[in-house]
């Protein structure tokens, strides 16, 4: 076996990046920046009204101002405002010369087409949104390797910029081993009912990745020949049949198939039967069958992985240290991920189920990280926390 880290290290030194192709604006949603997105325009384009109000020159020692012209969003005022003069404005209209102030219209009492206003805190630039406050040209708005977003979307909108170069999508394939699993409602005496393949499809589209699943019994040869129809992938996970029973067949057919094993054991709890490979060109993440552990390695390694593989400049767990609620005490010389809830900036974990339960998993927003280097904490000493990218 190997330690966490090791394996993280391991694993992430066998990237492969995704192709980079520029896609519309409107399509590019769940993808990863290839490159810098940069503006090609200021944002704003033009000094414009921030409110619904009056433009004019400030400071001009007026009380008073003359209104003579009226500004819509999209429409622009070719004359000079001169001073004691206004222009009725709406929201994100251009500011006409002579103009430098916004008064609300909520502040202003019109008689006829002069008005005064009793906006005492008004200065000069008041409700003016300034060309290129956000950006300017040539700026540089979002990194490469950033996830684009609805906020991303809209800020690159904002500036003119139509199309974006992103990473492409990974292929991923899910192979389900073993021959107990049923996926009707009738279950017959011995069998059980199926659940890693539909988890693992369900954690990737919550990342917006998609995947195929298929299944294949512990027989040699229905299982070499899944494998070998899965090099069509960009990646592959497997479930079952890892660990080193007479109907772990996993590493030997993925050797027989040419295979190179990075790794196979990592001291952690749960998922210490984890392999991982790379058949050709592709990664394999061979997990156990117990549905804790599958969950629990996806988050810490196979979704960093993917993550990776689109360009994301830290793609691992968002993480913090902060002080656990709680003594706790560790049995054992593995390294530890235990389901935990933060709250109000402190860590409780939850109770310590087997690998083939899930309810704590389910109530938690956060994998508690113990290294195998420490064994006892106390009430209030900081601990390290992973949070679940559902939260």
């Amino acid at each position: 076996m190997i330690a966490v880290e090791e394996a993280k290290r391991i694993m992430m030194a066998h990237v492969p990046i995704m192709r980079a192709d520029f896609v519309e604006l409107d399509d590019c949603i769940g993808f990863r920046l290839a490159k810098d997105a940069t503006a090609p325009f200021d944002h704003p384009l033009f000094d414009m009204s921030a409110v619904d109000g009056y433009a004019f020159a400030h400071g001009t020692g007026h009380a008073a101002w003359k209104v003579v012209a009226d500004i819509a969003a999209g429409e622009v005022c070719n004359g000079v405002l001169h001073p004691g003069e206004c222009a009725r404005i709406f929201t994100g209209a251009m500011l006409p010369q002579g103009a430098d102030t916004v008064v609300m219209q909520e502040f202003v009492q019109r008689d006829g087409d002069a008005i005064t206003h009793t906006d005492d805190k008004l200065r000069a630039g008041s409700n003016v949104r300034y060309k290129g406050e956000q950006v300017k040209a040539g700026d540089v708005l979002l990194k490469a390797g950033t996830r684009i977003g609805p906020a991303a979307v809209g800020l690159l909108a904002s500036t003119g910029v139509r199309k974006v170069a992103v990473y492409g999508e990974p292929q991923v394939g899910i192979l389900r081993t073993g021959g107990e699993f049923v996926d009707g409602s009738i279950i017959p005496p011995g069998r059980i009912f199926s659940s890693n393949d539909a988890m693992l499809v369900g954690a990737l589209y919550d990342e917006g990745l998609h995947a195929e699943a298929d299944t294949a019994k512990d027989d040699p040869r229905e299982l070499t020949e899944a494998l070998r129809v899965a090099s069509d992938f960009d990646v592959l996970i497997t479930t079952g049949g890892v660990s080193v029973g007479d109907h772990d067949l996993m590493r030997t057919c993925l050797e027989q198939l040419g295979a190179t094993i990075h790794f196979h054991g990592v001291a952690q709890k749960p998922g210490k039967p984890m392999l991982f490979a790379t058949l050709g060109d592709l990664p394999v993440f061979a997990l156990p069958g117990n549905p804790r552990a599958v969950m629990v390695l996806f988050w810490q390694y196979v979704l960093p992985f993917l993550r990776a593989m689109q360009g994301a400049s830290d793609p691992w767990p968002k993480s913090d240290v902060l002080p656990i609620t709680h003594a706790v005490q560790v049995k054992g010389d593995r390294a530890e991920f235990r389901a935990a809830q933060v709250r109000n900036g402190r860590v409780t974990l939850l109770a310590d189920e087997g690998s083939h339960m899930l309810r704590t998993l389910v109530e938690a927003d956060a994998l508690a990280y113990l290294p195998a280097d420490r064994r006892t904490w106390q009430a209030g000493d900081p601990i390290e926390v992973h949070h679940l990218p559902c939260n």
